[in-house]
């Protein structure tokens, strides 16, 4: 089982940061890194190391279906290309690109979804993707993440720097709540068991985690054993884990940041379906588009909280 923080609280250093500091740090090393964004440097924190190493890091405007070019033909020239840009235009605005500029050619090109799901906040429906991860997850040699937490993230990206292939992974930009230890490491297509049980399985990933974490402590108030799984890796899933608690606690629900359909809930579903089949309730958006509001807000509107995962468990019991 992973070691997780006591605690639940905010992490000292926002996402975004991580990711600019992560990509200075393989900049400074002399490694091949070479950074490219969509007109949103600024939102990524990205705007100093330009301004430090402008050889490494490119603005190619608001064009992402061009961006994905840019980054296929530099990875032919030995670059490792990492692509910044929000979740909607990482996946709905760019996926033919995705398909036939990276997918199809099998170029090693890391996208950085950033804005997840409810986490895009004030800027509203438009940006405010809750497909993108089932868009993604469609193409054949897609491996697709949702990073958890700053430590998580920090860990992916150093891995990602000495993997070939197309990867694709969804973030916040801004603090995630601490779930692991510094330190911890993290297996890709491997899933993180963050708590036992044997009535009831949560299967989780991104802020709906440490939603996850909280509706367990409820249930245990209850009388209630209940399992948490960190399912980071959307694509390759983890079928072993996923079999293995369907068997312990014929129970499942999932929590997830984006859509129920093609995301996380139809992915373990379909892993249920075809190996171990059990009673499941899927806790995510359901059929409606996103809107202007605090986090807090929207995680209460479109049902994304502790307590609807409270709920979901308590009708499978």
């Amino acid at each position: 089982m992973f070691e997780v923080s006591l605690e639940l609280q905010k992490d000292a250093v926002e996402m975004r940061k991580v990711y600019a500091n992560t990509v200075r740090e393989k900049i400074v090393e002399n490694t091949p890194i070479i950074a490219l964004e969509a007109d949103l440097m600024s939102s990524m924190a990205m705007d100093d190391v330009h301004k430090d190493y402008p050889e490494h890091v490119i603005n190619c405007g608001i064009m992402e279906a061009n961006v994905i070019g840019v980054a296929a033909g530099l990875s032919l020239t030995g670059r490792v290309p990492f692509v910044h840009t929000f979740t909607a235009f990482a996946s709905r605005r760019c996926f033919d690109q995705l398909f036939m500029s990276l997918d199809y050619q099998k170029n090693n090109v890391k996208i950085i979804a950033s804005d997840a799901g409810v986490s895009a906040c004030h800027n509203g429906g438009t940006h405010m993707s809750f497909e993108d991860m089932g868009i993604v997850r469609g193409l054949a040699n897609s491996v697709v993440m949702e990073v958890t937490d700053a430590v998580m993230f920090r860990n992916i990206l150093l891995q990602l720097m000495d993997l070939n292939g197309f990867y694709w992974v969804r973030t916040i930009r801004k603090q995630a709540t601490q779930i692991y230890k510094e330190g911890s490491t993290f297996t890709i297509g491997k899933a993180n068991l963050l708590r036992d049980g044997t009535d009831v399985t949560l299967i989780a990933n991104g802020i709906m985690v440490a939603e996850a974490l909280k509706a367990a402590e409820m249930l245990e108030r209850e009388g209630v054993s209940a399992a948490v799984i960190d399912m980071f890796t959307l694509k390759p899933i983890d079928k072993n884990i996923i079999i293995q608690y369907a068997a312990k606690t014929g129970k499942i629900v999932t929590c997830e940041n984006h859509s129920i359909h093609n995301g996380l809930g139809s992915a373990v579903a379909e892993v249920l379906v075809e190996n171990h089949p059990v009673p499941m309730r899927r806790v995510g958006v359901k059929e409606r588009y996103g809107q202007v509001g605090t986090q807090a807000f929207l995680q209460h509107e479109y049902g994304l909280t502790a307590e609807q995962i409270l709920e979901a468990a308590r009708q499978l019991l």
